[in-house]
């Protein structure tokens, strides 16, 4: 193992990003990419999505979407591994053998996995209850300490550093123990005007490859007021378009609109428009990169292989010490 930091994180395999996934996501990964101090391994975890309910005519396209979206945003496959988690076999295989060290009822009491049983009720399977202990194998096979992801995700984290001190502790292994890493990052507000950009939430986002009038029409969504008032709203629409304009647009501008609402008043249509125009005017060259690897016949393919390769040989040298640990022949 190289003197560089080892950085991995995964992106949940559904389909084209959105400008949450961007600002919230991508550009932190772009950066450690780009930084010496870091080894970096983005991927696409296609075997978490069958842990909920999802079609599988549509999963392998979703995978690969994500990935041509990683690649136009500037993602270099020569700077680091990006591939697609179940190519790389010696993540189950170690999530197995991993698994011998967690009980049931750790499992059972993440508030995650209470979430998700509210929410697929008639689809509490094996693969939801063990989703922590592959996400620990995600990480623990490549030896990673450290994982940008969400703060969401640190109790999934947190399982993933039990299991390692545990392993270390029994075995004598030296997996590091992973800590959440927060990158440079923007929360991109819903177009719902409450909570966060989502997939899941229809109407709720702007994709990267959305159109001028399809950002247009988004954003003409937003739920607003009547444009003045002695405050700025704490919630809803209003506060939630402010800040889009403040990502997209600068702060400059949006302290001047706050201003305008509290004195003469502001046109929520010409504040769409414009904003609108600023998030146009960002996801164009995200757009135009995207056509030419789109062009590309076979590249995104051959990036996916030859990223699997890559991991592959990092996972495996990992899956070996620890089967020897364990006394597996």
């Amino acid at each position: 193992m190289s003197d560089k930091k080892r950085v991995f994180s995964g992106t949940r395999a559904t389909g084209r990003l959105h400008l949450g996934n961007y600002l919230g996501a991508v550009k932190g990964y772009i950066e450690l990419s780009e930084n010496p101090e870091y080894e970096t391994i983005y991927m696409v975890m296609d075997l978490h999505a069958i842990t909920t309910p999802y079609d599988p005519k549509e999963l392998a396209q979703n995978t690969k979407d994500v990935i041509t979206d990683f690649l136009a945003c500037g993602l270099d496959p020569e700077k680091s591994i990006i591939t697609a988690q179940s190519l790389v076999p010696e993540h189950t295989y170690l999530a197995d053998l991993i698994s011998s060290t967690v009980t049931v009822a750790r499992m059972q009491h993440l508030p995650t996995y209470k979430e998700k049983v509210k929410q697929y009720p008639e689809n509490v399977t094996m693969a939801l209850l063990n989703y922590p202990v592959l996400m620990a194998a995600d990480i623990l096979i490549y030896k990673a300490s450290l994982v940008p992801v969400g703060v969401d995700q640190e109790p999934h984290i947190e399982v993933a550093r039990e299991i390692a001190r545990k392993m270390n502790e029994k075995y004598g292994t030296d997996f590091p123990e992973p800590q959440r890493f927060a990158t440079k990052a923007n929360s991109v507000p819903s177009l719902t005007g409450e909570g966060k950009m989502s997939k899941s939430v229809v109407g709720s986002a702007i994709y990267l490859t959305d159109s001028l009038e399809q950002i247009s029409a988004g954003t003409a969504k937003i739920p607003t007021d009547s444009g003045k008032g002695t405050q700025i709203p704490r919630s809803g629409g209003v506060p939630s378009l402010l800040e889009m304009v403040g990502l997209f647009e600068g702060e400059e501008k949006r302290k001047q609109y706050e201003q305008s609402y509290k004195s003469e008043g502001i046109r929520y249509s010409d504040v769409k428009q414009s904003l609108a125009g600023a998030i146009y005017k960002e996801l164009k060259p995200v757009q135009e990169k995207r056509k030419e690897i789109e062009a590309r016949s076979g590249y995104v393919d051959k990036v996916i292989q030859e990223g699997a390769e890559k991991a592959r040989k990092i996972a495996a040298e990992t899956l070996k010490e620890t089967r020897e640990k364990m006394g597996l022949i």
